[in-house]
């Protein structure tokens, strides 16, 4: 999942990015509202998390123009714990939840699950592709009575493949939503977490397989299917 943070404040910017680096989550930072709506017209996120007081444009007027545009990606607001009219304006605005600062963390991560699972129309923490099962939470991808522990891209990408069975994902797909536009990583590394994957889906005994369609991505598939 990509998640965008716009936050001015660089040190705690830095703390929510390394708390959601830490839980697998693919993060991008900015720092004013003027850059926050440039990286979310120009890019796809999971969830946008988005600091009410900021630079150029404060966030509630992000929020506004998002929503006039017709951007339907979640939206997580922050504000200081005296803000409540902020609060009320911001979820009138369309935002989907909000936290005050300073928060737990345990809570951040739950309500920022909450609302991605929202989006996706799922209730539980848990995916699941031919009784395979991957927990979101522990990060662990079981078959029956095996499991393993994945990496954080790996999950990511079994993530991907897992909302999206069947389908056919690019290289280009998986570079954009995992390392990101500004990564220097080449598209080849795709192809070495994919080696990893399907060593850890033969680990478990897994009755599903990632197929490679050269020049154009891979699938996750019934191996029945192949």
């Amino acid at each position: 999942m990509k998640i965008l943070l716009a936050e001015d404040e660089k040190e705690l910017s830095n703390a929510i990015v390394a708390i959601l680096k830490h839980n697998y989550y693919s993060v991008d930072c900015v720092y004013n509202g003027e850059d926050a709506l440039d990286w979310i017209l120009n890019d796809e996120y999971d969830l946008i998390i988005l600091d009410i007081m900021m630079p150029k444009i404060d966030g509630l007027n992000v929020l506004k123009i998002l929503r006039e545009k017709n951007v339907d990606v979640p939206v997580l607001i922050l504000t200081a714990k005296g803000e409540i009219d902020d609060r009320v304006i911001g979820l009138d605005l369309g935002a989907d939840d909000y936290m005050c600062k300073p928060f737990d963390i345990k809570e951040f991560l739950a309500r920022v699950r909450a609302v991605i699972r929202r989006k996706h129309g799922v209730t539980s923490n848990n995916l699941e592709f031919n009784n395979m099962f991957l927990n979101k939470q522990s990060f662990e991808l079981s078959y029956e009575d095996k499991v393993v522990r994945l990496g954080n891209k790996e999950y990511q990408m079994i993530e991907m493949f897992m909302s999206n069975p069947n389908v056919i994902i690019s290289s280009e797909k998986f570079m954009n939503k995992i390392w990101g536009y500004d990564s220097e990583a080449e598209i080849n590394g795709v192809w070495v977490y994919i080696s990893y994957l399907r060593k850890k889906l033969i680990s478990i005994g897994s009755p599903v397989e990632i197929k490679a369609f050269r020049g154009i991505g891979y699938k996750l598939e019934s191996k029945s299917d192949s």
